[in-house]
Protein backbone atom coordinates (compact mmCIF):
# COMPACT_ATOMS: atom_id res chain seq x y z
CA UNK A 1 0.00 0.00 0.00
CA UNK A 2 1.56 3.34 -1.01
CA UNK A 3 2.51 5.66 1.83
CA UNK A 4 0.46 8.85 2.17
CA UNK A 5 2.26 11.95 0.98
CA UNK A 6 3.73 14.11 3.74
CA UNK A 7 2.06 17.46 4.36
CA UNK A 8 5.18 18.63 6.18
CA UNK A 9 3.63 18.54 9.66
CA UNK A 10 6.22 19.07 12.36
CA UNK A 11 4.25 16.95 14.84
CA UNK A 12 4.76 13.94 12.57
CA UNK A 13 8.50 14.51 12.30
CA UNK A 14 8.55 16.24 8.92
CA UNK A 15 10.95 19.11 9.58
CA UNK A 16 12.69 19.23 6.21
CA UNK A 17 11.44 22.30 4.27
CA UNK A 18 9.19 21.37 1.36
CA UNK A 19 9.11 24.74 -0.41
CA UNK A 20 11.20 27.89 -0.70
CA UNK A 21 9.19 29.81 1.91
CA UNK A 22 9.77 27.11 4.52
CA UNK A 23 13.44 26.98 3.57
CA UNK A 24 13.81 30.74 4.09
CA UNK A 25 12.19 30.50 7.52
CA UNK A 26 14.48 27.67 8.60
CA UNK A 27 17.51 29.53 7.28
CA UNK A 28 16.76 32.48 9.57
CA UNK A 29 13.88 33.61 11.76
CA UNK A 30 11.95 36.44 10.16
CA UNK A 31 12.26 38.49 13.34
CA UNK A 32 16.02 38.67 12.79
CA UNK A 33 15.57 40.79 9.68
CA UNK A 34 15.00 43.81 11.91
CA UNK A 35 18.64 43.96 12.98
CA UNK A 36 19.79 43.90 9.36
CA UNK A 37 17.37 46.72 8.49
CA UNK A 38 18.67 48.82 11.36
CA UNK A 39 22.39 48.17 10.95
CA UNK A 40 22.91 47.32 7.26
CA UNK A 41 20.12 48.07 4.82
CA UNK A 42 19.12 51.47 6.21
CA UNK A 43 22.74 52.57 5.87
CA UNK A 44 23.65 50.90 2.56
CA UNK A 45 20.31 51.20 0.77
CA UNK A 46 17.84 49.04 -1.16
CA UNK A 47 20.47 47.37 -3.35
CA UNK A 48 22.09 45.69 -0.36
CA UNK A 49 18.98 43.82 0.79
CA UNK A 50 19.29 40.03 0.70
CA UNK A 51 16.80 38.58 -1.80
CA UNK A 52 15.49 36.15 0.85
CA UNK A 53 14.83 39.07 3.22
CA UNK A 54 13.17 41.13 0.49
CA UNK A 55 10.92 38.30 -0.70
CA UNK A 56 10.07 36.88 2.70
CA UNK A 57 11.46 38.07 6.03
CA UNK A 58 10.72 41.78 5.63
CA UNK A 59 7.08 40.84 6.17
CA UNK A 60 7.88 39.92 9.77
CA UNK A 61 8.80 43.60 10.14
CA UNK A 62 5.53 44.78 8.58
CA UNK A 63 7.08 45.61 5.20
CA UNK A 64 6.10 44.62 1.65
CA UNK A 65 7.81 45.89 -1.46
CA UNK A 66 5.57 48.29 -3.32
CA UNK A 67 4.79 48.18 -7.03
CA UNK A 68 7.06 48.56 -8.95
CA UNK A 69 9.60 46.77 -6.79
CA UNK A 70 12.60 48.13 -8.67
CA UNK A 71 11.79 51.64 -7.40
CA UNK A 72 12.72 50.51 -3.90
CA UNK A 73 9.67 51.69 -1.96
CA UNK A 74 7.74 49.76 0.67
CA UNK A 75 4.27 49.49 2.11
CA UNK A 76 4.43 49.52 5.92
CA UNK A 77 1.64 48.05 8.04
CA UNK A 78 1.06 49.19 11.63
CA UNK A 79 -0.52 46.80 14.13
CA UNK A 80 -3.44 48.28 16.06
CA UNK A 81 -4.85 45.55 18.36
CA UNK A 82 -8.60 45.91 18.65
CA UNK A 83 -8.41 49.11 16.61
CA UNK A 84 -7.49 51.06 19.77
CA UNK A 85 -5.63 54.35 19.21
CA UNK A 86 -4.94 57.36 21.38
CA UNK A 87 -4.73 60.84 19.92
CA UNK A 88 -0.98 60.71 20.58
CA UNK A 89 -0.65 57.51 18.56
CA UNK A 90 -2.84 58.84 15.78
CA UNK A 91 -0.69 61.95 15.65
CA UNK A 92 2.47 59.82 15.43
CA UNK A 93 1.07 57.88 12.45
CA UNK A 94 0.11 61.17 10.81
CA UNK A 95 3.61 62.49 11.36
CA UNK A 96 5.21 59.42 9.79
CA UNK A 97 2.82 59.53 6.84
CA UNK A 98 3.57 63.18 6.14
CA UNK A 99 7.34 63.01 6.67
CA UNK A 100 8.13 59.66 5.10
CA UNK A 101 5.06 58.42 3.16
CA UNK A 102 3.95 61.26 0.85
CA UNK A 103 0.93 61.94 3.10
CA UNK A 104 -0.81 58.70 2.04
CA UNK A 105 -2.33 56.08 4.34
CA UNK A 106 -4.94 53.33 4.21
CA UNK A 107 -7.26 52.11 6.98
CA UNK A 108 -7.50 48.37 6.40
CA UNK A 109 -10.34 45.93 7.07
CA UNK A 110 -8.17 44.35 9.78
CA UNK A 111 -7.96 47.55 11.82
CA UNK A 112 -4.39 48.28 10.74
CA UNK A 113 -3.15 51.47 9.13
CA UNK A 114 -0.87 51.04 6.12
CA UNK A 115 1.64 53.60 4.89
CA UNK A 116 3.18 53.82 1.43
CA UNK A 117 6.27 55.23 -0.25
CA UNK A 118 8.48 54.12 2.65
CA UNK A 119 12.26 53.88 2.00
CA UNK A 120 14.39 51.36 3.88
CA UNK A 121 16.74 54.18 4.81
CA UNK A 122 13.93 55.77 6.87
CA UNK A 123 12.60 52.65 8.59
CA UNK A 124 14.66 52.90 11.82
CA UNK A 125 13.50 56.49 12.35
CA UNK A 126 9.90 55.47 11.66
CA UNK A 127 10.15 52.64 14.18
CA UNK A 128 11.57 55.00 16.76
CA UNK A 129 8.67 57.41 16.27
CA UNK A 130 5.96 54.74 16.35
CA UNK A 131 7.41 52.75 19.22
CA UNK A 132 7.76 55.89 21.34
CA UNK A 133 3.94 55.90 21.56
CA UNK A 134 3.49 52.12 21.94
CA UNK A 135 2.86 51.18 18.29
CA UNK A 136 4.62 48.49 16.28
CA UNK A 137 4.89 47.21 12.74
CA UNK A 138 6.47 43.92 13.80
CA UNK A 139 4.59 40.79 12.73
CA UNK A 140 1.94 42.85 10.98
CA UNK A 141 2.64 40.56 8.00
CA UNK A 142 4.28 37.15 7.53
CA UNK A 143 3.62 33.62 8.78
CA UNK A 144 2.82 34.84 12.27
CA UNK A 145 -0.13 35.87 14.44
CA UNK A 146 -1.40 39.01 12.72
CA UNK A 147 -3.13 42.00 14.30
CA UNK A 148 -5.80 40.81 16.76
CA UNK A 149 -9.24 42.09 15.81
CA UNK A 150 -11.69 43.46 18.34
CA UNK A 151 -14.81 45.60 18.59
CA UNK A 152 -13.89 49.30 18.29
CA UNK A 153 -16.59 50.07 20.86
CA UNK A 154 -15.37 47.62 23.50
CA UNK A 155 -16.19 49.07 26.90
CA UNK A 156 -18.37 51.75 25.33
CA UNK A 157 -21.34 50.04 23.64
CA UNK A 158 -24.24 49.45 26.01
CA UNK A 159 -25.35 46.36 24.06
CA UNK A 160 -22.04 44.47 24.31
CA UNK A 161 -22.01 41.11 26.07
CA UNK A 162 -18.53 41.47 27.50
CA UNK A 163 -15.77 44.07 27.28
CA UNK A 164 -12.92 42.21 25.58
CA UNK A 165 -10.51 45.14 25.21
CA UNK A 166 -8.07 43.98 27.91
CA UNK A 167 -8.22 40.40 26.63
CA UNK A 168 -7.39 41.52 23.10
CA UNK A 169 -4.32 43.33 24.39
CA UNK A 170 -3.28 40.39 26.59
CA UNK A 171 -3.44 37.97 23.66
CA UNK A 172 -1.56 40.37 21.40
CA UNK A 173 1.16 40.91 24.02
CA UNK A 174 1.50 37.16 24.63
CA UNK A 175 2.01 36.28 20.97
CA UNK A 176 3.90 39.30 19.63
CA UNK A 177 7.65 38.78 19.07
CA UNK A 178 7.66 35.36 20.73
CA UNK A 179 10.04 33.08 18.73
CA UNK A 180 7.78 30.16 19.68
CA UNK A 181 5.20 31.54 17.23
CA UNK A 182 7.35 33.32 14.64
CA UNK A 183 7.30 30.36 12.22
CA UNK A 184 3.73 29.26 11.60
CA UNK A 185 2.71 27.44 8.39
CA UNK A 186 0.99 30.57 7.05
CA UNK A 187 -0.58 33.81 8.23
CA UNK A 188 -2.78 33.45 11.29
CA UNK A 189 -5.70 35.73 12.07
CA UNK A 190 -7.46 36.12 15.42
CA UNK A 191 -10.72 37.87 16.35
CA UNK A 192 -11.86 38.46 19.94
CA UNK A 193 -14.93 40.57 20.64
CA UNK A 194 -17.85 40.82 23.01
CA UNK A 195 -19.84 42.91 20.54
CA UNK A 196 -23.48 41.90 20.17
CA UNK A 197 -23.26 42.82 16.48
CA UNK A 198 -20.35 40.41 15.83
CA UNK A 199 -18.42 43.23 14.18
CA UNK A 200 -15.05 41.45 14.40
CA UNK A 201 -16.19 38.81 11.89
CA UNK A 202 -15.26 35.62 13.69
CA UNK A 203 -16.70 33.51 10.86
CA UNK A 204 -13.78 34.27 8.53
CA UNK A 205 -10.83 34.22 10.95
CA UNK A 206 -8.52 31.37 11.88
CA UNK A 207 -9.59 31.81 15.51
CA UNK A 208 -12.72 33.65 16.57
CA UNK A 209 -13.94 34.23 20.11
CA UNK A 210 -17.44 35.68 20.26
CA UNK A 211 -19.09 37.19 23.33
CA UNK A 212 -21.81 34.92 24.70
CA UNK A 213 -23.72 34.09 27.85
CA UNK A 214 -22.65 30.69 29.14
CA UNK A 215 -23.76 28.45 31.99
CA UNK A 216 -25.67 30.37 34.63
CA UNK A 217 -25.60 33.54 32.55
CA UNK A 218 -21.84 33.98 32.92
CA UNK A 219 -20.28 36.22 30.25
CA UNK A 220 -17.57 34.54 28.20
CA UNK A 221 -16.79 33.43 24.68
CA UNK A 222 -17.92 30.98 22.01
CA UNK A 223 -14.88 29.47 20.22
CA UNK A 224 -14.69 29.18 16.42
CA UNK A 225 -11.72 27.94 14.36
CA UNK A 226 -10.75 27.48 10.74
CA UNK A 227 -12.18 30.45 8.88
CA UNK A 228 -10.52 32.19 5.94
CA UNK A 229 -11.15 33.55 2.46
CA UNK A 230 -8.76 33.84 -0.52
CA UNK A 231 -9.17 31.40 -3.43
CA UNK A 232 -10.64 28.62 -1.25
CA UNK A 233 -12.99 30.34 1.21
CA UNK A 234 -14.25 28.50 4.28
CA UNK A 235 -16.33 29.60 7.23
CA UNK A 236 -14.96 28.92 10.70
CA UNK A 237 -16.55 26.09 12.64
CA UNK A 238 -17.87 26.16 16.19
CA UNK A 239 -15.93 23.98 18.60
CA UNK A 240 -18.93 23.98 20.95
CA UNK A 241 -17.11 25.18 24.04
CA UNK A 242 -17.54 28.00 26.53
CA UNK A 243 -14.30 29.90 27.16
CA UNK A 244 -14.14 31.98 30.31
CA UNK A 245 -12.32 35.34 30.07
CA UNK A 246 -9.38 34.09 32.13
CA UNK A 247 -9.01 31.10 29.78
CA UNK A 248 -8.85 33.02 26.52
CA UNK A 249 -5.09 33.57 26.31
CA UNK A 250 -4.17 29.95 27.04
CA UNK A 251 -6.85 28.71 24.63
CA UNK A 252 -5.51 30.95 21.84
CA UNK A 253 -1.96 29.83 22.61
CA UNK A 254 -3.15 26.21 22.51
CA UNK A 255 -4.77 26.65 19.09
CA UNK A 256 -1.64 28.42 17.86
CA UNK A 257 0.61 25.55 18.98
CA UNK A 258 -1.66 23.07 17.21
CA UNK A 259 -1.46 25.10 14.03
CA UNK A 260 2.32 25.43 14.32
CA UNK A 261 2.92 21.70 14.85
CA UNK A 262 0.08 20.10 12.87
CA UNK A 263 -0.49 22.66 10.13
CA UNK A 264 0.31 21.73 6.54
CA UNK A 265 3.64 23.06 5.29
CA UNK A 266 4.07 21.34 1.92
CA UNK A 267 1.97 23.59 -0.31
CA UNK A 268 1.44 27.25 0.52
CA UNK A 269 -2.10 27.20 -0.84
CA UNK A 270 -3.06 24.53 1.73
CA UNK A 271 -1.12 25.86 4.70
CA UNK A 272 -3.91 27.80 6.43
CA UNK A 273 -5.53 26.42 9.59
CA UNK A 274 -8.84 26.03 7.78
CA UNK A 275 -7.58 22.99 5.85
CA UNK A 276 -6.50 21.20 9.03
CA UNK A 277 -9.85 21.94 10.71
CA UNK A 278 -11.70 20.71 7.62
CA UNK A 279 -9.75 17.46 7.57
CA UNK A 280 -9.83 16.82 11.31
CA UNK A 281 -13.35 17.95 12.12
CA UNK A 282 -14.35 19.83 15.25
CA UNK A 283 -14.45 16.83 17.61
CA UNK A 284 -10.84 15.88 16.99
CA UNK A 285 -9.75 19.51 17.07
CA UNK A 286 -11.40 20.01 20.46
CA UNK A 287 -9.80 16.84 21.76
CA UNK A 288 -6.35 18.03 20.64
CA UNK A 289 -6.95 21.51 22.07
CA UNK A 290 -7.99 20.21 25.48
CA UNK A 291 -4.94 17.96 25.51
CA UNK A 292 -2.78 20.97 24.66
CA UNK A 293 -4.16 23.23 27.42
CA UNK A 294 -4.43 20.43 29.97
CA UNK A 295 -8.11 20.56 30.90
CA UNK A 296 -11.61 20.07 29.48
CA UNK A 297 -13.63 23.04 28.33
CA UNK A 298 -17.30 23.45 29.24
CA UNK A 299 -19.86 22.48 26.57
CA UNK A 300 -21.81 25.33 25.01
CA UNK A 301 -25.03 24.88 23.02
CA UNK A 302 -25.16 26.94 19.85
CA UNK A 303 -26.32 30.48 20.68
CA UNK A 304 -28.48 32.66 18.50
CA UNK A 305 -26.62 34.09 15.52
CA UNK A 306 -26.45 37.82 14.88
CA UNK A 307 -28.70 38.85 11.99
CA UNK A 308 -26.75 42.07 11.42
CA UNK A 309 -24.66 41.96 8.27
CA UNK A 310 -23.01 45.37 7.95
CA UNK A 311 -21.43 45.32 11.39
CA UNK A 312 -19.87 48.71 11.14
CA UNK A 313 -20.02 51.51 13.68
CA UNK A 314 -20.64 54.62 11.59
CA UNK A 315 -22.80 57.61 12.33
CA UNK A 316 -23.51 59.17 15.71
CA UNK A 317 -24.75 56.88 18.49
CA UNK A 318 -24.99 56.99 22.28
CA UNK A 319 -22.45 55.33 24.52
CA UNK A 320 -23.46 53.57 27.69
CA UNK A 321 -22.14 56.49 29.76
CA UNK A 322 -24.49 59.01 28.11
CA UNK A 323 -21.90 60.49 25.78
CA UNK A 324 -21.72 59.76 22.06
CA UNK A 325 -19.36 58.28 19.51
CA UNK A 326 -19.01 59.40 15.90
CA UNK A 327 -18.00 56.85 13.29
CA UNK A 328 -16.84 58.36 10.01
CA UNK A 329 -16.01 57.16 6.52
CA UNK A 330 -12.73 57.65 4.62
CA UNK A 331 -12.83 57.17 0.84
CA UNK A 332 -12.77 53.37 0.47
CA UNK A 333 -10.24 53.26 3.30
CA UNK A 334 -7.90 55.86 1.81
CA UNK A 335 -6.90 58.60 4.20
CA UNK A 336 -4.06 61.09 4.42
CA UNK A 337 -1.56 62.09 7.04
CA UNK A 338 -3.07 65.55 7.35
CA UNK A 339 -6.52 64.02 7.90
CA UNK A 340 -5.08 61.76 10.62
CA UNK A 341 -3.54 64.80 12.27
CA UNK A 342 -6.96 66.49 12.19
CA UNK A 343 -8.60 63.38 13.68
CA UNK A 344 -6.14 63.45 16.58
CA UNK A 345 -6.86 67.13 17.15
CA UNK A 346 -10.63 66.65 16.98
CA UNK A 347 -10.55 63.69 19.36
CA UNK A 348 -8.78 65.86 21.93
CA UNK A 349 -11.05 68.85 21.34
CA UNK A 350 -14.40 67.06 21.37
CA UNK A 351 -13.62 63.90 23.36
CA UNK A 352 -10.89 62.41 25.49
CA UNK A 353 -8.39 61.59 22.75
CA UNK A 354 -9.72 58.11 22.07
CA UNK A 355 -9.81 56.99 18.41
CA UNK A 356 -10.71 53.63 16.92
CA UNK A 357 -10.36 51.81 13.59
CA UNK A 358 -12.98 49.30 12.43
CA UNK A 359 -13.02 46.13 10.34
CA UNK A 360 -14.90 48.03 7.62
CA UNK A 361 -12.13 50.56 6.86
CA UNK A 362 -13.83 53.20 9.01
CA UNK A 363 -12.74 55.21 12.05
CA UNK A 364 -14.44 56.35 15.26
CA UNK A 365 -14.00 59.18 17.77
CA UNK A 366 -15.30 58.32 21.23
CA UNK A 367 -16.58 60.22 24.28
CA UNK A 368 -18.29 63.20 22.66
CA UNK A 369 -20.70 65.20 24.90
CA UNK A 370 -24.14 65.58 23.36
CA UNK A 371 -23.82 69.35 23.04
CA UNK A 372 -20.63 68.97 20.97
CA UNK A 373 -21.84 66.30 18.55
CA UNK A 374 -23.00 68.57 15.73
CA UNK A 375 -19.86 70.67 15.88
CA UNK A 376 -17.73 67.54 15.55
CA UNK A 377 -19.83 66.26 12.65
CA UNK A 378 -19.36 69.59 10.86
CA UNK A 379 -15.60 69.51 11.43
CA UNK A 380 -15.38 65.96 10.05
CA UNK A 381 -17.45 66.94 7.01
CA UNK A 382 -15.06 69.83 6.36
CA UNK A 383 -12.14 67.41 5.94
CA UNK A 384 -14.14 64.93 3.81
CA UNK A 385 -14.63 62.38 6.59
CA UNK A 386 -18.42 62.32 6.79
CA UNK A 387 -20.05 60.75 9.79
CA UNK A 388 -23.43 60.71 8.06
CA UNK A 389 -22.18 59.43 4.73
CA UNK A 390 -24.40 58.14 1.96
CA UNK A 391 -25.24 54.44 1.99
CA UNK A 392 -23.08 54.05 -1.11
CA UNK A 393 -19.95 55.57 0.40
CA UNK A 394 -20.57 53.82 3.71
CA UNK A 395 -21.08 50.46 2.04
CA UNK A 396 -18.09 50.46 -0.33
CA UNK A 397 -14.70 48.98 0.54
CA UNK A 398 -11.59 48.38 -1.55
CA UNK A 399 -8.22 46.69 -1.16
CA UNK A 400 -4.92 48.44 -1.96
CA UNK A 401 -5.07 47.59 -5.65
CA UNK A 402 -2.61 47.88 -8.50
CA UNK A 403 -1.47 51.33 -7.41
CA UNK A 404 0.79 49.75 -4.76
CA UNK A 405 0.17 45.99 -4.50
CA UNK A 406 2.29 43.59 -6.58
CA UNK A 407 -0.44 40.96 -6.64
CA UNK A 408 -3.26 43.20 -7.83
CA UNK A 409 -4.12 43.41 -11.52
CA UNK A 410 -6.64 46.29 -11.44
CA UNK A 411 -7.16 49.70 -9.85
CA UNK A 412 -9.40 49.48 -6.77
CA UNK A 413 -9.38 52.58 -4.55
CA UNK A 414 -10.10 54.97 -7.40
CA UNK A 415 -12.66 52.62 -8.95
CA UNK A 416 -14.46 52.37 -5.62
CA UNK A 417 -14.61 56.16 -5.24
CA UNK A 418 -15.82 56.52 -8.82
CA UNK A 419 -18.46 53.87 -8.17
CA UNK A 420 -19.99 55.29 -5.01
CA UNK A 421 -20.02 58.80 -6.47
CA UNK A 422 -21.77 57.51 -9.59
CA UNK A 423 -24.37 55.73 -7.45
CA UNK A 424 -24.89 58.79 -5.24
CA UNK A 425 -25.75 60.71 -8.39
CA UNK A 426 -27.89 58.05 -10.05
CA UNK A 427 -29.62 56.61 -6.97
CA UNK A 428 -29.77 59.50 -4.49
CA UNK A 429 -31.42 58.94 -1.15
CA UNK A 430 -30.82 55.18 -1.19
CA UNK A 431 -30.58 54.17 2.45
CA UNK A 432 -30.35 50.35 2.46
CA UNK A 433 -27.33 48.34 3.56
CA UNK A 434 -25.88 47.03 0.28
CA UNK A 435 -22.22 46.17 0.64
CA UNK A 436 -19.91 46.58 -2.36
CA UNK A 437 -16.37 45.24 -1.98
CA UNK A 438 -13.80 45.92 -4.70
CA UNK A 439 -10.85 43.54 -4.87
CA UNK A 440 -7.77 43.74 -7.08
CA UNK A 441 -7.06 39.99 -7.32
CA UNK A 442 -8.47 36.62 -6.12
CA UNK A 443 -6.86 36.87 -2.66
CA UNK A 444 -9.87 38.65 -1.14
CA UNK A 445 -8.10 41.26 0.99
CA UNK A 446 -11.31 43.29 0.64
CA UNK A 447 -13.48 40.21 1.32
CA UNK A 448 -15.38 40.21 -1.97
CA UNK A 449 -16.94 36.80 -1.17
CA UNK A 450 -18.82 38.21 1.83
CA UNK A 451 -20.24 41.31 0.11
CA UNK A 452 -23.69 41.80 -1.38
CA UNK A 453 -21.87 42.78 -4.56
CA UNK A 454 -18.29 41.53 -4.72
CA UNK A 455 -16.12 42.75 -7.58
CA UNK A 456 -12.93 40.75 -8.22
CA UNK A 457 -10.36 42.22 -10.58
CA UNK A 458 -9.42 40.52 -13.83
CA UNK A 459 -8.29 41.54 -17.30
CA UNK A 460 -9.99 41.07 -20.65
CA UNK A 461 -8.88 41.57 -24.22
CA UNK A 462 -10.29 44.53 -26.09
CA UNK A 463 -9.97 45.28 -29.79
CA UNK A 464 -8.67 48.73 -30.65
CA UNK A 465 -7.96 50.24 -34.04
CA UNK A 466 -4.88 52.19 -34.98
CA UNK A 467 -3.97 53.89 -38.21
CA UNK A 468 -0.91 52.60 -40.09
CA UNK A 469 1.39 54.79 -42.22
CA UNK A 470 -0.88 54.25 -45.26
CA UNK A 471 -3.94 55.52 -43.39
CA UNK A 472 -5.53 52.08 -42.98
CA UNK A 473 -7.35 51.03 -39.81
CA UNK A 474 -5.50 48.12 -38.20
CA UNK A 475 -7.10 46.06 -35.40
CA UNK A 476 -5.03 45.19 -32.35
CA UNK A 477 -5.68 43.54 -29.00
CA UNK A 478 -4.95 45.10 -25.64
CA UNK A 479 -5.64 44.09 -22.05
CA UNK A 480 -8.03 46.26 -20.08
CA UNK A 481 -9.23 46.17 -16.49
CA UNK A 482 -12.44 44.32 -15.69
CA UNK A 483 -14.21 42.63 -12.80
CA UNK A 484 -15.80 39.27 -12.11
CA UNK A 485 -19.01 39.53 -10.09
CA UNK A 486 -20.07 37.66 -6.93
CA UNK A 487 -23.51 38.32 -5.46
CA UNK A 488 -25.27 37.74 -2.16
CA UNK A 489 -22.36 37.15 0.20
CA UNK A 490 -23.00 37.91 3.87
CA UNK A 491 -22.20 36.88 7.43
CA UNK A 492 -24.58 36.34 10.32
CA UNK A 493 -27.78 34.32 10.08
CA UNK A 494 -27.70 32.01 7.05
CA UNK A 495 -24.18 33.15 6.18
CA UNK A 496 -23.12 32.47 2.61
CA UNK A 497 -20.34 33.26 0.22
CA UNK A 498 -21.27 35.28 -2.83
CA UNK A 499 -22.52 33.36 -5.87
CA UNK A 500 -20.44 33.91 -8.97
CA UNK A 501 -22.27 35.49 -11.89
CA UNK A 502 -21.25 33.02 -14.58
CA UNK A 503 -19.90 34.50 -17.76
CA UNK A 504 -20.07 38.09 -16.53
CA UNK A 505 -17.02 40.32 -16.83
CA UNK A 506 -17.61 44.03 -16.36
CA UNK A 507 -15.15 46.56 -17.74
CA UNK A 508 -13.77 48.96 -15.16
CA UNK A 509 -15.35 51.88 -17.00
CA UNK A 510 -18.76 50.11 -16.91
CA UNK A 511 -18.92 49.25 -13.21
CA UNK A 512 -21.12 52.19 -12.20
CA UNK A 513 -23.92 51.60 -14.71
CA UNK A 514 -23.69 47.86 -14.12
CA UNK A 515 -24.17 48.10 -10.35
CA UNK A 516 -26.94 50.65 -10.87
CA UNK A 517 -28.75 48.12 -13.09
CA UNK A 518 -28.37 45.39 -10.44
CA UNK A 519 -29.79 47.61 -7.71
CA UNK A 520 -32.74 48.71 -9.85
CA UNK A 521 -33.54 45.06 -10.68
CA UNK A 522 -33.31 44.13 -7.01
CA UNK A 523 -35.63 46.93 -5.95
CA UNK A 524 -38.12 45.95 -8.62
CA UNK A 525 -38.07 42.21 -7.92
CA UNK A 526 -37.65 41.87 -4.16
CA UNK A 527 -40.34 40.89 -1.70
CA UNK A 528 -41.42 43.34 0.98
CA UNK A 529 -38.69 43.74 3.60
CA UNK A 530 -36.28 41.50 1.70
CA UNK A 531 -32.63 42.57 1.77
CA UNK A 532 -30.18 42.08 -1.09
CA UNK A 533 -28.58 38.89 0.25
CA UNK A 534 -31.95 37.24 0.92
CA UNK A 535 -33.15 38.22 -2.54
CA UNK A 536 -30.10 36.64 -4.18
CA UNK A 537 -30.36 33.51 -2.02
CA UNK A 538 -33.82 32.62 -3.34
CA UNK A 539 -32.89 32.95 -7.02
CA UNK A 540 -32.30 29.80 -9.01
CA UNK A 541 -29.13 29.56 -11.06
CA UNK A 542 -31.02 30.57 -14.19
CA UNK A 543 -32.70 33.46 -12.40
CA UNK A 544 -29.34 34.60 -11.04
CA UNK A 545 -27.84 34.53 -14.53
CA UNK A 546 -30.71 36.68 -15.81
CA UNK A 547 -30.42 39.06 -12.87
CA UNK A 548 -26.64 39.46 -13.25
CA UNK A 549 -26.57 40.01 -17.01
CA UNK A 550 -24.99 43.22 -18.20
CA UNK A 551 -27.35 45.95 -19.42
CA UNK A 552 -27.64 46.23 -23.18
CA UNK A 553 -26.25 49.76 -23.12
CA UNK A 554 -23.47 50.33 -20.65
CA UNK A 555 -21.03 53.20 -20.48
CA UNK A 556 -19.55 55.67 -18.04
CA UNK A 557 -17.41 58.74 -18.29
CA UNK A 558 -13.66 58.20 -17.99
CA UNK A 559 -12.61 57.56 -14.42
CA UNK A 560 -9.05 58.86 -14.70
CA UNK A 561 -9.68 62.12 -12.85
CA UNK A 562 -11.56 60.39 -10.03
CA UNK A 563 -8.87 57.73 -9.73
CA UNK A 564 -6.13 60.32 -9.64
CA UNK A 565 -7.97 62.26 -6.96
CA UNK A 566 -8.50 59.11 -4.87
CA UNK A 567 -4.80 58.36 -5.04
CA UNK A 568 -3.58 61.72 -3.81
CA UNK A 569 -6.28 62.87 -1.39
Amino acid sequence: MPQARSEGQWALGYTEPLNSAEAAKREDDGLNARARIEHLYSKKGFGWIWPSDLRSRFRWCGLYTQRPEVDGYFMMRIRIPGGVLSSEQTRAIADVSRRFGRDVADVTDRQNIQLHWIRVEDVPRIWERLESVGLSTMEACGDVPRNVLGCPLAGVDASEIIDASEIVQQVSDRLLLDPEFSNLPRKYKISIAGCAHHCAQHEINDVGLVGVRGPGGEAGFDLWVGGGLSTNPMFAQRIGTFVRPEQVTEVVVGVTRIFRDWGYRRARNRARLKFLVRDWGTERFREMLEKQIGYALVDLPEPKTSAITGREHTGVWPQKDGRYYAGFVPKAGRISGHQLEAIARLSDRFGEGRVRTTTQQKMVILDVPEEKVEDLVAELDAIDLPSRASAWRRGTMACTGIEFCKLAIVETKGRAVELYRYLEDRLPGFDEDVRINVNGCPNSCARYQTADIGLMGCQVSETVYTTDHDGNQVPAKRKVEAFLVHLGGHLGTGKAFGRKARGVKVLGSEVGPYVEALVRRYRKGRAEGENFAAFIARLSDDELAAFARKPALVGAPPASSVIAEARVS
